[in-house]
């Protein structure tokens, strides 16, 4: 069922500021990458819609966070990519300062999707978003990209590689090899989306009976 939960997917806005986002409640994850690992094309994949998220010859098009909406309380946010885009300083400043505070103060967020290309693993910004997660007590699930690109013994050494590496940056961090272009880690992909929306769900209820029983 959690494949229908994702080709409900809707584009809701583009936000600029953190102050444009949808109200702060029911649950999101974000999906967050270097500006040429493939992100947007992964979340079209993972949603079954050619066209939900923009992608590009051009990395660096998404210049905001952008919200889909699953149903009433689940969402999932594309983050600005790094790396390659041509923007002004300024703008790459403000992008930072909206993503820290987007990921440390949005209590509706639940997890990171951090996109990276499996031929080139674990950049500097992929470590820094690992450990950044490590540090506010923020999950993390990796898709190493384009693992079409890969021999089957090359993709298993770099999955290996990574998976040891992430233990020690962000302990419970998890990684799973994806490729948009040949269709492989979709339902794998999934999976983990929806058993975090789960856990949330289940959270809420503990917390309202919690909330409940105090009265």
């Amino acid at each position: 069922m959690s494949d229908h939960l994702f080709r409900r997917a809707q584009f809701r806005l583009a936000a600029h500021e953190l102050h444009q986002l949808p109200a702060d409640h029911g649950a999101e994850i974000a999906f967050a990458g270097r500006s040429n690992a493939g992100k947007s094309t992964a979340l079209n994949r993972i949603c079954d819609q050619t066209g939900l998220a923009r992608t590009s010859k051009t990395p660096g098009r998404t210049q905001q966070l952008v919200v889909f909406t699953l149903d009433e309380t689940r969402r999932l946010i594309d983050l600005p990519g790094y790396g390659y885009a041509k923007v002004p300083n300024a703008l790459r400043d403000h992008w930072r300062e909206t993503i820290d505070g987007y990921m440390r103060g949005r209590r509706s967020l639940r997890g990171i999707v951090l996109i990276m290309d499996s031929r080139h693993p674990l950049k500097d910004f992929d470590r820094l978003m690992l450990t950044y997660c490590r540090d506010i007590g923020l999950r993390c699930h990796v898709l190493a990209t384009k693992s079409d690109k890969l021999s089957r013994g090359e993709a298993a050494r770099t999955l290996l590689a990574t998976r040891r590496e992430m233990a020690s940056l962000c302990p419970g961090a998890t990684v799973q090899l994806f490729s948009s272009l040949a269709k492989t880690g979709i339902d794998e992909a999934r999976a983990v989306l929806m058993s975090w929306f789960e856990d949330s769900e289940r959270d809420d209820r503990e917390e309202a009976a919690s909330a409940g029983g105090a009265d």
